[in-house]
């Protein structure tokens, strides 16, 4: 049985914050990002943990990394325990598989999310007016229709319980600057064409997804936290695919799906789930690691 872990305490390590997935310990210069396997929709961390899935949230994103480093450098330092500081070296069983260190960077305050297909909030703002993020769009698309091309519609980065906002490229460089601002709009796009088209391959279809940048040591802009991964993305499968619907998916929907079935608030404590929709999520997330990394755990 794989080991479910919903929480780490590393009674030797400094914890630094502790994010809806992802417990981030200070390591001095460099901070250690470990996946838990918890899960939460509509904000909220959910009671039960998805085998499999810390893990493989880690190695999508650093499969990611590394597929888009000639695009943009990023703040990975070491993915193999053996290479980490020696304090870490107590923890390397529930470390193994599931953790990364990293650059500390001064961390941008704007979610960079890209969409090439029309779904989610995105689907919603553009029945409305027509728009996201203050961009015109051809009129009649439907539902998950694929757009003319990528778009570049940033939101807010909510403290936890909180919901992002869309907002417009002008808040962006309102935020942080004109030049800083076209730097991660065209990061942003540059990384989802190259990672789509690597995707669509292998028969997944990247619809939209979430990066995020910060500013190292040297000044430099690099992509930090995860990248790509069925948590910050909506990967659907291609050969499921139809134009005028939701989508079958690899990500989290199947569990939100199940919660929207039920009388729950979508406030705080969520419902347990049961075991068919424990192992059915788990089962997905380890699909798109196999389809797209090549790696099979068990």
């Amino acid at each position: 049985m794989e080991k479910v872990i919903t929480k780490t305490e590393f009674a030797g390590l400094k914890l630094f914050q502790r994010g809806k997935v992802r417990d981030i310990y200070d390591l001095g210069d460099k901070l250690l990002f470990v996946v838990s396997d918890r899960i939460s929709a509509f904000d909220v961390i959910l009671p039960n943990g998805i085998p499999f899935k810390g893990k493989v949230l880690n190695q999508i994103s650093n499969f990611w990394f590394d597929f888009t480093k000639k695009i943009i450098r990023n703040h990975v330092v070491a993915t193999d325990v053996k290479d980490y500081p020696s304090d870490c070296r107590p923890y390397a069983e529930d470390l193994r598989g599931r953790s990364v260190v990293g650059k500390k960077t001064r961390t941008l305050p704007i979610e960079c999310v890209v969409r090439g297909y029309i779904s989610g909030s995105g689907w919603g703002d553009y029945q409305k007016n027509g728009a996201i993020c203050g961009i015109t769009l051809p009129k009649g698309l439907r539902e998950s229709e694929k757009l003319p091309e990528p778009i570049f519609t940033p939101s807010t980065k909510a403290e936890m319980g909180h919901h992002d906002e869309n907002i417009d490229f002008d808040v962006v460089v309102n935020t942080i600057g004109r030049e800083l601002a076209e730097k991660i709009r065209d990061y942003t796009i540059a990384v989802y064409r190259a990672a789509a088209d690597y995707a669509e391959d292998k028969g997944i279809i990247i619809a939209d997804t979430k990066l995020e940048f910060g500013i190292d040591e040297r000044g430099e802009l690099i992509l930090i936290d995860e990248v790509l991964t069925p948590d910050s993305s909506r990967f659907w499968d291609k050969s499921k695919y139809e134009v005028g619907r939701s989508q079958a998916s690899f990500d989290k929907q199947f569990v939100r799906d199940y919660l929207l079935s039920l009388n729950w608030n979508k406030k705080p404590p969520a419902p347990q789930l049961p075991e068919e929709i424990i192992k059915g999520t788990s089962e997905r997330y380890l699909n798109a690691l196999k389809l797209l990394a090549g790696i099979q755990l068990q």
